[in-house]
């Protein structure tokens, strides 16, 4: 059986609470890791230039929140229905190439961007928009599952900090430069700047030197729809089989649900209604983003300097971010002021970002390459599906109330919810999750 043979011979990955190395050494001496780290500096400084520039675009020529909220329903939904089945092929196929082929193919779909021209151009605008969150929903699962195979043992929890903190200094830095570029220079310089970045990117990922794991029982010759399908089941099964690596994985679910992507359209109606700055309020909005990146970014790093990788401290400490979460939104609910605004969202950025980037590394040191990429995609997937979710009763939510401050109290006390669900489930968790697998239970 999958799960017995994993069990008894797969685990190896346990957390190294002596040894630990520094960021600045892990970029240094592990060239690997930097041409990943690299690649993922420049992808997502381009990420953030096109979403602003997309939801800018969109309200510019439509004026509707809903036909903005269908820009991130899509951005959402159809990574959904890829990454369902993309951890299938990260754990039987090589990751670098599954990477670099993703980025080459997102750099060319953003390039058709430019034939977006005005209102009736739209529906076009969407489908390139659907092409490239779609691979997306391959590129994401495949990174996280190659980065253990990049790292040693004690590299590996400064490694993932350091991959949290880039994605949140990149949404800081590229939403505050894509507001600016938006802003003075119009849409599609962010366009082209996005695509640019993708090249960059497989460059980057070109360099890494790396030879996909042999797996006994694999039989890549053989691989079909029937095999997708059952490979797939068994890494829902295993999921199933393993509560606490389920609860770990559903944590950025919870997050995009209640308190990330309804944020996203808050933004945007913001930007446009309340804090107009720049063309089309392309520098609130970018400001916006900017807090975003600045609070996610500094709180994982805080947060590990404190509790380091210490399975059971991780999980205090991601109970902590729930409380600091809520108390950021009850700031910003109200709308005083754009700077206790952007004090409310740096507070919810902040514990969203521990949560995010704890979760991911109680999965890291938990899950056997076996199955680690089916684990991710499965992850991606749920989380997706939220974000969709999130996004059409968002959109439905704001023009229904056209205020975003019912929609913030909404959002404050659904994040009760999952805040005293993960208190409970820790309440006597006192042996790590890696343990708990590798011994079978």
């Amino acid at each position: 059986m999958l799960v017995q043979n994993l069990l008894s011979k797969e685990h190896k990955r346990m957390v190294n609470t002596e040894k630990k190395i520094g960021y600045l050494e892990l970029v240094r001496n592990n060239a690997n890791f930097r041409n990943l780290w690299f690649g993922q500096i420049v992808s997502l400084l381009g990420d953030w230039f096109n979403l602003i520039a997309s939801a800018a675009l969109i309200a510019q020529l439509t004026g509707s929140m809903s036909a903005v909220g269908i820009l991130f329903l899509l951005r959402s939904l159809t990574p959904f229905f890829v990454s369902l089945f993309a951890g299938v092929a990260v754990d039987r196929y090589n990751r670098k190439w599954l990477l670099i082929g993703a980025d080459i193919v997102r750099g060319l779909t953003v390039l058709c961007f430019f034939l977006v021209r005005d209102a009736n151009d739209i529906w076009l605008l969407y489908l390139l928009i659907s092409i490239q969150s779609g691979i997306s929903g391959l590129f994401f699962p495949a990174r996280n599952a190659i980065l253990p195979d990049l790292t040693s043992e004690h590299e590996l929890g400064t490694a993932n900090a350091l991959s949290g903190t880039t994605w949140s200094t990149m949404l800081s830095l590229g939403a505050a430069l894509g507001g600016l570029v938006s802003g003075l220079f119009g849409v599609y310089v962010a366009f082209g700047v996005d695509a640019l970045t993708y090249f960059v990117s497989a460059y980057f990922l070109w360099s890494i030197h790396y030879v996909k794991p042999k797996q006994e029982d694999e039989d890549v010759d053989g691989f079909s729809l029937s095999q997708i399908l059952i490979d797939y089941v068994d890494g829902i099964k295993f999921l199933l089989a393993h509560h606490n690596v389920l609860v770990i994985a559903l944590q950025k679910t919870a997050i995009s649900l209640i308190a990330f992507v309804p944020f996203e359209l808050i933004y945007v109606m913001l930007s446009e209604e309340r804090f107009r700055y720049g063309e089309g309020g392309g520098l609130g909005l970018g400001l916006m983003y900017a807090m975003v990146g600045l609070g996610s970014g500094i709180g994982p790093l805080f947060a590990r300097y404190i509790v380091g990788d210490v399975d059971h401290s991780v999980r205090r400490a991601i109970a902590v971010a729930y409380v600091i979460t809520l108390v950021g939104i009850a700031i910003a609910a109200p709308v005083i002021s754009f700077p206790i605004f952007l004090f409310g969202t740096f507070l919810r950025a902040f514990g969203n970002g521990v949560i995010w980037v704890f979760s991911t590394q109680l999965l890291l040191q938990t899950l056997p390459d076996k199955v680690r990429g089916r684990v991710m995609g499965t992850e991606y997937a749920l989380f997706t599906i939220a974000s969709a979710l999130a996004a059409v009763v968002a959109a439905w939510g704001l023009d229904l109330a056209g205020s975003a401050t019912p929609i913030l109290w909404i959002m404050a006390g659904l994040w009760l919810l999952p805040t005293a669900f993960w208190i409970w489930w820790n309440l006597g968790q006192k042996e790590s999750t890696s343990i708990k697998i590798k011994a079978g239970a």
